[in-house]
């Protein structure tokens, strides 16, 4: 289980990644595999700030925040829906 730090700083490398993939390709379009792992990061973010945010909920609610779990991406990428 991670804890906050080290949620934060996979965040901060994942959107490291996704500007430089970003950055790299100004006025050109992304590859197959280039968009595939664009879509991977952004799955990745979006699970990170999710159990982040659970930690905070759970600490602010005065229970364990290490007691907040990984949710799967097809419960993540719905809650835009």
């Amino acid at each position: 289980m991670a804890d906050d730090a080290e949620l934060r700083h996979r965040i901060t490398e994942l959107v490291d990644e996704e500007h430089r993939l970003e950055r790299a390709h100004v006025g050109k379009a992304l590859d197959e595999e280039e968009q595939s792992r664009l879509r991977q990061i952004n799955v990745d973010l979006d699970r990170c700030w999710d159990l982040l945010r659970q930690r905070d909920a759970r600490r602010a609610a005065g229970l364990d925040p290490d007691e907040a779990s990984t949710r799967a991406e097809s419960v993540v990428e719905n809650y835009r829906q």
